[in-house]
């Protein structure tokens, strides 16, 4: 099976479609997602004592709790990868983040950096040999209308910029005296 070339294919991207559209860009949406897990691997390892558990601002994610929902999501994208190629116009399920959070109070930052990586090793494999044709295999998001394999891969790339960009802002922040 030959590679998918995102760089040349960009979606033109619809903001319903893919919310993260705005932090992918022009860019490859594979080469990021290929990255994320060293990324969060260095920016986390370069985080000073005690900063994984401050949070930015009342009602806002820790570092540890964006870990835990990204690992979280990888869970989501795997299924709606493998539901996407192996069902004809499957119809995805959406979930509530905010629910799911509700569950990280007793989990680690090492654990959800863990279980990302490994999730997201295993849907590069997937990704990377999903042959082209594949790539416009239609779905169904029920509060974001039609989209295709690709916007899927796309929409992991532009989510994956934002959270990297939180994170490296809180591990970037003075604390408070």
């Amino acid at each position: 099976m030959a590679v998918v070339d995102f760089s040349t294919t960009v979606t033109h991207y619809n903001r319903r479609m893919n919310p993260y559209a705005s932090f992918l860009g022009e860019r490859d949406p594979l080469v990021i997602i290929e990255s994320t897990a060293r990324r969060l691997s260095e920016i986390v390892g370069k985080l000073p004592q005690g900063r994984a558990e401050w949070r930015p601002a009342p009602g806002k994610w820790n570092v540890r709790e964006i870990l835990c929902h990204l690992a979280d999501c990888e869970v989501a994208f795997a299924f709606r990868l493998r539901q996407a190629l192996a069902e004809p116009h499957h119809v995805i399920q959406p979930f509530d983040q905010e629910k799911w959070a509700g569950t990280y109070g007793g989990l680690t930052l090492g654990g959800a950096l863990s279980a990302f990586s490994s999730l997201r090793e295993w849907d590069i494999e997937l990704i990377s040999t999903t042959p082209a044709a594949a790539m416009n295999k239609k779905v169904t998001h029920p509060e974001r209308g039609e989209m295709t394999f690709r916007t899927i891969v796309e929409t992991m790339a532009g989510h994956d910029l934002n959270h990297l960009l939180q994170i490296a802002a809180i591990g970037e922040r003075s604390l408070p005296a």
